[in-house]
C-alpha cells in the first residue's frame, strides 16, 4: 500500500552525511511506492561491484519531470540531480571503500503530476576484493574486410580514462594495411608485452624489460609466425600456436563467418636465445588458444582431430566440413628448466558432448578452467550459441556457467590477478557489437550476475560503433608511447632460428 512520509531531512539529529555531486538533496514530502526504476545501462538488483571500479553512471528510460538519485551507505549518501546521473569520481570511492563487503541502496526520487515518488531502491553489493586497476582491450569494427582502423587500447578502470597503446594507422600507408592483434601480458605486468603486426612491416613486437624488439617468428620449418600467444610465468618463454587461416562466409548460416585454420601446431619461443620449438606438430591436429597454468608447469590448449580425404582439394574440403571440427582441451605437463614437455592428455572431449571448446584460461589458484564451447569450431565471436562454461580441476566437474551466458554470443575472457573478477566480451546488447562485462567470481566457484563496463556517458555504446576483443586485464598501465612502438614496427623484423625440443 502506497504511504505518505514527511521529512525533516539533515538536521542536527540526523547522523547521515550528505555528499553532494550536483548540489541536490532528496525532497522533503514524498510517496514510497514499490515501482523499480527503469535505468540504463542495466545496473539492478544482484550485480557485484569491486569497491575500486569508476562509476556505475546511468540514465532513468522513465517518464518524469525531475529526478534525484541517492546513494545510501551506512551513515553516508551521495545525491545527485538529472535523468543521468554523473558521479563525482572522489565521493564516488569514498562511499565504496566505505562499503566493503556491504550493500549499497540506490533510492530513486522521480517528479510526476501528482508530486514526488521514491521508487522502490535498487540494491548493489560491494565487494571486498579490489579489481585490477587496468584493463587492455582491440577497438575494431565489426566488418569482415575493414581492419586498417583499429587500435590497441589501456583503460584505468578505475575512472574514465582510456588512452592507445598502439594505433596501426601511424604505419598504414594506401592500400599497405596493418592488422594489429593479440596483445598479453606476463602475470598481468607490463614490463613484458607482445602483440603482433599482420602484412605492411609485419612482425611481433616483444617487450622484454628495457628491450623492445621486433621479431619474425617464421621459420623455414614452421607454418606461420607465431598467432595466439601465452607468455610463462617464471621463464622467458611464449608459447603460440601458429596458423594458416581463413574465413568464409554464410549466405543462410545465422553465424555468418566462420574463421578456419587450415593448418596449425604449437611452438615456443625462448626469448633469451631467440629459438623456436615445436610443442605439437601433428598432421592431424588442428592445435590452438596456449594457455599455462600460474605455476608454469602446465600447458593448456585446445585440438581438433581431423583426417583429410583430397589432399588435392583440401581447402575446399576444409571449408564444406567446418561443422566437423570439434576442439578437445588438453595439457602437457613442463618442465622448465630443461624445456621438456610431457605426452599430451586429453582434460575435455567437447565432441562427446556435441560441442567444441576452446580458449581455456586457468584461475589464479590454479583450480578452475574457465572457457568456451559452441557447437563447432574454435573461432566462436560470431557463433550465436557460444557460451562460457568451467571445469573444477580439484574434481573435474563441468557446467554451463549460466549466471554469465545469455542468448548471443560469449566469447573472449580473463581472469583478474585474484581470481576475482572475469572480464568477457558479449554480444547480448544488440547482436552486433561485442561489449565488455564484468562479474564477481566469490570463493565458493560461483560468478554472480555481470554488468557492462562503465563509462560516463550511460549511451555511449549506443552511439560507439566499434567492437571490443581480446580483454585483458594489467596490474599497471603500458607507458611506451605509440610513436616508440612505430619507431620498433619501422624496422627490419630480427629472425629468430628453429631447434627441436628434447620430449620426456
Amino acid at each position: 500500500m502506497r504511504h505518505t512520509h514527511k521529512h525533516t531531512l539533515y538536521t542536527a539529529l540526523l547522523c547521515t552525511l550528505i555528499l553532494t555531486g550536483c548540489t541536490a538533496t532528496p525532497p522533503k514530502q514524498y510517496t514510497d511506492t514499490n515501482t523499480e526504476a527503469a535505468v540504463h545501462p542495466s545496473y539492478t538488483n544482484g550485480i557485484t561491484i569491486p569497491y575500486n571500479i569508476a562509476p556505475l553512471n546511468f540514465a532513468y528510460t522513465m517518464e518524469g519531470k525531475a529526478f534525484i538519485t541517492e546513494l545510501q551507505a551506512g551513515d553516508q549518501s551521495l545525491v545527485v540531480k538529472g535523468k543521468h546521473t554523473d558521479w563525482k569520481i572522489k565521493d564516488w570511492h569514498r562511499i565504496l571503500e566505505a562499503s566493503k563487503g556491504k550493500d549499497i541502496k540506490v533510492y530513486t526520487y522521480v517528479q510526476t503530476d501528482k508530486g514526488w515518488e521514491r521508487l522502490r531502491p535498487i540494491t548493489w553489493h560491494v565487494a571486498e576484493e579490489p579489481i585490477d586497476p587496468y584493463i587492455s582491450y582491440r577497438i575494431i569494427a565489426p566488418s569482415y574486410v575493414t581492419y586498417e582502423e583499429l587500435s590497441i587500447r589501456q583503460r584505468h578502470i578505475e575512472n574514465f580514462d582510456e588512452q592507445i597503446i598502439y594505433n596501426n594507422m601511424l604505419q598504414s600507408e594506401d592500400i599497405n594495411g596493418q592488422c594489429i592483434n593479440c596483445h598479453h601480458y606476463r602475470n598481468y605486468k607490463t614490463d613484458n608485452m607482445q602483440f603482433h603486426v599482420r602484412q605492411h612491416k609485419g612482425g611481433t613486437i616483444i617487450v622484454n624489460g628495457d628491450e623492445v624488439k621486433k621479431i619474425n617468428l617464421k621459420t623455414d620449418s614452421t607454418i606461420s609466425a607465431g598467432v595466439y600467444p601465452a607468455w610463462h610465468p617464471t621463464h622467458n618463454f611464449i608459447a603460440y600456436s601458429i596458423n594458416d587461416t581463413g574465413q568464409s562466409f554464410h549466405t543462410k548460416n545465422n553465424n555468418k563467418i566462420e574463421v578456419q585454420d587450415l593448418k596449425s601446431d604449437l611452438i615456443l619461443y625462448d626469448i633469451d636465445r631467440n629459438e623456436v620449438s615445436f610443442i605439437e606438430h601433428d598432421t592431424l591436429e588442428w592445435e590452438v588458444f596456449p594457455a599455462w597454468a600460474p605455476d608454469g608447469k602446465t600447458l593448456y590448449y585446445n585440438s581438433a582431430h581431423y583426417e583429410i580425404q583430397n589432399y588435392a582439394g583440401k581447402e575446399r574440403e576444409i571449408i564444406d566440413n567446418y561443422k566437423q571440427f570439434k576442439y578437445k582441451i588438453y595439457r602437457k605437463s613442463f618442465d622448465p628448466e630443461t624445456k621438456t614437455f610431457g605426452p599430451a592428455e586429453l582434460v575435455l572431449d567437447a565432441d562427446t558432448l556435441g560441442k567444441s571448446a576452446t580458449l581455456p584460461r586457468i584461475s589464479p589458484d590454479g583450480r578452475y578452467l574457465l572457457f568456451g564451447m559452441a557447437e563447432y569450431g574454435c573461432f566462436h565471436i560470431w557463433h550465436k550459441d557460444a557460451d562460457l562454461y568451467m571445469i573444477d580441476l580439484k574434481n573435474m566437474a563441468m557446467r554451463n556457467m549460466r549466471e554469465l551466458n545469455s542468448d548471443d554470443v560469449e566469447s573472449y575472457h580473463s581472469w583478474s590477478s585474484n581470481g576475482r573478477w572475469i572480464l568477457y566480451t558479449s554480444r547480448r546488447d544488440d547482436g552486433g557489437y561485442t561489449r565488455l562485462y564484468i562479474a564477481y567470481f566469490d570463493k565458493n566457484g560461483r560468478a554472480h550476475k555481470p554488468f557492462i563496463l562503465p563509462q560516463r556517458d550511460p549511451y555511449f555504446y549506443e552511439d560507439y560503433f566499434k567492437s571490443y576483443n581480446v580483454p585483458e586485464y594489467m596490474l599497471e598501465p603500458v607507458t611506451i608511447t605509440p610513436q616508440e612502438f612505430a619507431r620498433h614496427i619501422d624496422k627490419p623484423a630480427l629472425p629468430v632460428t628453429f631447434k627441436s625440443l628434447s620430449t620426456k
